[in-house]
């Protein structure tokens, strides 16, 4: 049995991998899926600081009952990176899904397009709480592109405003790449949310001595396709799927 921790990405919460849970609970594994903090649908996100996300990964790998399979999907990478080493003597397997790999003093801004960032910093700034809203066009056209409409709007209803601090925080990569733990990076071959190469390109440059797997979904694959996402994960840690 393993003790899975699967975190969300930007604009989520755990119900992103419900799914997820419920096969990986079905194989015999112990799997936790929070919420983390600011992306509960009441919670309050004003003065929201990179360092609440940090906080709350620790705090949820300690609570584990024994070492335990870290799975973060896209920018839960980021927090995956910063956080990580301060809990390294928890972790038995990091896994690094569609997530954001960033290098020595990056920040997720850095990736996107400028003109994409200055929108996003922009639309922050105009917020009460400094986060960036839900954005429809962005969510359907590239986040879940080829998605049908009802898939896409049950995403959409469930979404929250993103604090910025996510996308600003400047990671230090020593630490991490320090960390003495197995990496496996999961790339969906279906997910153009990057332009093409720029997922493997960014894991490569990135996250040192990874195991590379290729599933075939999308970006919001624990949504879509959350048996591939099954598979991967337990390819990952060595086990043979049911799935």
């Amino acid at each position: 049995m393993k003790n899975f921790v699967l975190l969300h990405g930007a604009w989520h919460g755990g119900w992103v991998w419900d799914e997820v849970r419920g096969s990986l609970e079905q194989a015999g594994h112990r799997v936790e899926a929070p919420t983390l903090p600011g992306h509960g649908p009441d919670d309050d996100r004003a003065g929201f600081a990179f360092a609440h996300y940090e906080d709350a990964l620790v705090e949820v790998v300690v609570r584990q009952p024994g070492p335990v399979v870290l799975v973060g999907h896209s920018s839960a990478g980021i927090i995956m990176q910063a956080a990580a080493p301060r809990v390294a003597d928890r972790l038995e397997h990091l896994v690094f899904l569609s997530a954001f790999l960033l290098g020595d003093g990056q920040c997720q801004l850095d990736l996107v397009p400028p003109e994409a960032a200055e929108r996003m910093s922009l639309a922050a700034a105009d917020s009460p709480d400094n986060c960036v809203p839900v954005m429809p066009p962005f969510v359907r056209n590239v986040l879940m592109a080829g998605a049908s409409p009802a898939q896409q709007d049950a995403v959409l209803q469930s979404l929250v405003p993103q604090p910025l601090a996510l996308f600003t925080h400047r990671i230090s990569l020593e630490p991490f790449a320090a960390l003495d733990v197995p990496r496996t990076v999961i790339i969906g071959e279906a997910d153009t949310s990057l332009p093409p190469g720029t997922w493997e390109a960014m894991a490569r440059a990135n996250c040192p001595h990874l195991e590379l797997i290729r599933i075939r979904s999308g970006h919001e694959s624990p949504v879509l396709d959350p048996v591939d996402v099954v598979r991967g994960l337990l390819a990952a840690v060595g086990e043979a799927s049911v799935f």
